[in-house]
């Protein structure tokens, strides 16, 4: 089941507490697997939960002063705690059987918490879509006027692309679910696959294909990958708000609180420091993936130049992305929208987004497509210098009226023609749910 995880949860998460815990229940699965197997007397795993060892970070550490070997100072405390049946666990294991393991166990939990998140933006994007399925807006490109959507259309577009990256995370999920138990190089020379595969079940994961001392990395960087890609489309969304909160535009904004304050200097300020907030962590988000692909390429069997890279990349970008969905929801919960001023900025545009309907017509009327692209363009460069409206410009050219009626050339400049698909669109978007 996916949970929701506070930040608070990611810290104890990624904590050493939790870290040492997870060893353990992997140590406890292989021992229960190796029970059944009869390579260890019945009762060894049960006699150990028995006596609920309370692990001591601090002793640990420790103990690896001298071994500078964390496994070697966990596993020596373990025996420690529990006394005799310790002998029995880790038998035929490597280090990296239970890090990679435990590992991909932290993974997974961390992952559905941002599933979890991933979801409830998109009830958020859905709620808002539907709201202003039939505001109007002005379409952009090039951060220029193009012609009208509505404003719905373009949260559906958000909904979308954060329901893909979501699939895209689900589906580096399923490869991370992966543990191993094939001992120093992959081998099983002391274990089995059937004991390996009968642990890893009640961890809730699966054996890695064609294991070395470690679970090929590849699949860790899927998942970082998985995770830039959910980042930057969480920053395209910010983006589209700056730009929207930007004074001249000024169509949306972020929820601005009673009580808050935009500037130390300036009490007129509204700043969109939420969305700020959003592209800069997205770059923390993204820097990770180099490093995961370049812990790829281990030598051999393995080295261990990968450990110290996913010690900090693994909280720290889980945690961030984390927070980024719930700040990314709260945005779009409280965006403040302006209808009014869209229609304000769309009439600004002097008629000039109808241009392509009318140059279309005229082709229809047998014109040559330049000829019709240059006529229309002529007249739209008059409008957007200020010399009228393109319908009146147009309608004032022989040239034009000879080929269309005023009907039909009034007929070009009909915003609901234009906007008639938007709905579907909107529905084909919240349609599109698992």
């Amino acid at each position: 089941m996916i949970g929701r995880y506070t930040p608070e949860d990611f810290r104890k998460l990624w904590s050493d507490e939790t870290r040492y815990q997870t060893w353990l229940n992997v140590e406890l699965a292989a021992c229960d697997a190796m029970e059944d197997a009869g390579l260890v007397p019945r009762g060894t795993a049960d006699a150990i939960r028995a006596k609920n060892p309370a692990l001591d970070v601090a002793e640990i550490e420790r103990i690896e002063q001298t071994t500078r070997h964390d496994v070697i100072a966990f596993l020596t405390h373990v025996e420690a705690l529990v006394g005799e049946p310790a002998r029995f666990l880790h038998r035929g294991m490597t280090s990296s059987d239970v890090l990679d393991t435990s590992f991909a166990m932290l993974l997974v939990r961390a992952t559905d918490a941002i599933l979890a998140r991933c979801r409830a933006l998109e009830s958020a994007l859905a709620l808002r879509a539907k709201e202003h399925v039939g505001t109007v807006t002005m379409g952009r490109s090039h951060g220029i006027f193009a012609e009208p959507v509505t404003f719905g259309m373009v949260l559906a577009g958000h909904l979308a692309e954060v329901r893909r990256a979501r699939r895209r995370v689900a589906a580096a999920r399923v490869e991370i679910a992966v543990g191993k138990l094939a001992g120093a190089v992959g081998t099983y020379a002391h274990l089995s696959p059937a004991i390996e595969a009968a642990a890893l079940e009640r961890l809730g994961l699966v054996p890695e294909t064609v294991a070395t001392q470690v679970v090929a990395r590849d699949r860790h960087a899927a998942l970082f990958a998985s995770y830039a890609g959910l980042a930057a489309t969480l920053e395209r969304l910010a983006t589209n708000v700056r730009h929207l909160q930007r004074t001249e535009v000024s169509e949306a904004e972020e929820r601005f609180s009673v009580g808050q304050k935009g500037s130390s200097a300036m009490p007129h300020k509204r700043n969109p420091i939420l969305s700020e907030n959003l592209c800069g962590l997205s770059r923390i988000v993204r820097a990770a993936v180099i490093p995961a692909l370049e812990n790829v390429a281990l030598w051999h069997e393995r080295d261990i130049s990968h450990s110290s890279v996913e010690r900090m990349i693994a909280p720290d970008v889980s945690a961030t992305l984390a927070f980024m969905l719930d700040r990314a929801r709260s945005i779009v919960e409280g965006l403040v929208v302006y209808p009014e001023r869209m229609m304000e900025n769309l009439s600004r545009a002097r008629g000039l987004f109808f241009s392509e309907g009318v140059m279309l017509a005229l082709v229809d009327k047998g014109l040559l497509r330049q000829r019709a692209y240059e006529l229309v363009q002529g007249h739209a460069m008059r409008a957007f210098a200020g010399e009228g409206e393109l319908l009146a410009l147009l309608a004032a050219d022989p040239g034009v009226t000879t080929h269309l009626t005023h009907e039909e050339l009034a007929g070009c400049f009909d915003l609901e023609h234009v906007l008639r698909h938007a709905g579907a669109v909107v529905e084909r978007a919240l349609g599109e749910g698992d």
